[in-house]
């Protein structure tokens, strides 16, 4: 997301012709995009992706349970280990 924020200021500074940018290169300007696209691969490809989604998952599955126990005046338990069988 960083790399796309950049590019977009780099673009519109050369685009516009303003300050030091106007002179520089367009592949300098170009390039954060690149470096995007190699990030979000090397992301997908390493398994980054899936384990952040995989943990904002469970953190939502804890909150739910832990809003039910409440809603049933249950005290809170501690959570299964994600290896223990669930009932």
């Amino acid at each position: 997301m960083y790399f796309l924020v950049l590019g977009l200021g780099l673009l519109l500074l050369k685009y516009n012709e303003l300050g030091p940018v106007a002179d520089w290169a367009w592949w300098v300007v170009l390039a954060p995009f690149g470096l995007a696209v190699l990030w979000w691969a090397w992301a997908d490809w390493s398994g980054l992706t899936k384990a952040r989604v995989a943990a904002r998952q469970e953190q939502r599955r804890m909150k739910r349970i832990a809003r039910a126990q409440a809603a049933t005046g249950q005290p809170p338990q501690a959570p299964l280990p994600p290896s223990a069988p669930r009932r």
